[in-house]
């Protein structure tokens, strides 16, 4: 794939707030590219920039290799989409739809098929006479959408447009968005602050935070691979621990932690400290060792909660007291003040210098 989005060196300042330090960031063509990251972290801003509605401090912007940088969001081939929507109040359906038609003079034939072929891409065939007051919220989302891939856009910038749905039309509106982000090709840089969201739809996210990027790879390297500590906490519960590296052992790193002496894949010189991230769903719990298992030792369960999915047990490991979290399935048998005897496959045990 060839590069849609070229990010090169953008900074931003708002007075003495760095807001973007120096963000080098390339998005292929036809990808669906998520930015995640708390408030704060840069990711509307640099989204921003992306659209031409905020003028970096620093740095160019490339969209299928021309530079962008000056350009005003109207000269830009990219449309964005917001959490509000931003429709017509006084305007149908069909006439949301398509303004920008209008706006770029295409005539009046073609824009009438145009709008029509939009509308039933997201499903809302024959509602062109409708008033936007006559919507729901998810047939409103539907409008913003065909409005904003009406006008064929290189890339289509998604501002948190799924934040003001409730969870069951949320969840149906992401599998919408992924199903006609590959009907149609066209890049899609999605803004949102939900973890799961993001890694439900997107081919490819950035996890950003205090102006910079932490991490960037597909979802499933990012959540199970982390590359920094910021990564490995924000996007998704993590036991976190310190260690000291006491050498090699063939390919793998050997860590001296509290909870004992544990192997990692990874590059650290000995006597470096570093962090080793498990996921609470990689952990096995049983009554006795679970043999290929790399050791843990005992964990003092203090609370449990049921998810429906799992269960989610909240101890401290009875040697070094440190807190942890572990995920059981549904129907295994565990109460609270019972002892589990932990334990993990070496290679779901993350080593970070980061």
């Amino acid at each position: 794939m060839s590069p849609m989005v070229e990010i090169k060196g953008i900074s931003k300042t708002f007075g003495k707030t760095v807001a973007l330090s120096e963000i080098d960031l390339t998005i292929e063509e036809g990808r669906f590219f998520a930015l995640v990251g708390p408030s704060g972290s840069g990711k509307t801003t640099l989204l921003h920039i992306l659209g031409g509605f905020i003028e970096p401090s620093a740095g160019r912007v490339l969209i299928a290799g021309q530079d962008v940088s000056s350009q005003p969001p109207a000269r830009r081939p990219t449309t964005s989409m917001f959490q509000d929507y931003a429709l017509f109040p006084h305007m149908s359906v069909g006439a949301n739809v398509g303004f920008g038609l209008l706006m770029r003079k295409v005539p009046r034939a073609q824009r009438l098929s145009r709008v029509a072929a939009a509308l039933e891409m997201v499903g809302l065939s024959g509602m062109n006479a409708r008033r936007i007051h006559q919507l729901s919220g998810g047939q409103q989302q539907r409008v913003a959408l065909a409005r904003a891939l009406v006008v064929e856009p290189k890339v289509l910038l998604l501002d948190e447009p799924l934040g003001a749905l409730d969870l069951n039309l949320r969840r149906q509106m992401q599998q919408e968005l992924l199903h006609i982000q590959k009907k149609v090709g066209t890049t899609f840089v999605h803004v949102t602050h939900d973890q799961e969201e993001a890694m439900s739809i997107a081919d490819v996210i950035a996890v950003m935070n205090d102006g910079h990027l932490e991490d960037v790879g597909p979802p499933a390297r990012v959540y199970l691979k982390p590359k920094t500590r910021f990564s490995a906490t924000f996007m998704g519960e993590s036991n976190m621990f310190e260690g000291t590296v006491a050498g090699r052992s063939g390919e793998s790193i050997v860590v001296d932690t509290a909870f004992g002496r544990l192997k990692a894949t990874g590059t650290a010189e000995p006597g470096a400290r570093v962090s080793l991230s498990i996921r609470p769903e990689q952990i096995m719990a049983a009554d006795g060792d679970t043999p290929g298992q790399a050791p843990l030792g005992v964990l003092q369960v203090d609370e449990v909660s049921f998810f429906g999915t799992h269960q989610r047990c909240l101890g401290r490991h009875v040697k070094s007291n440190h807190p942890m979290i572990v995920r059981l399935p549904q129907h295994q048998a565990v109460g609270i003040g019972q002892d589990l005897n932990l334990s993990v496959q070496q290679e779901d045990i993350v080593l970070m210098t980061q």
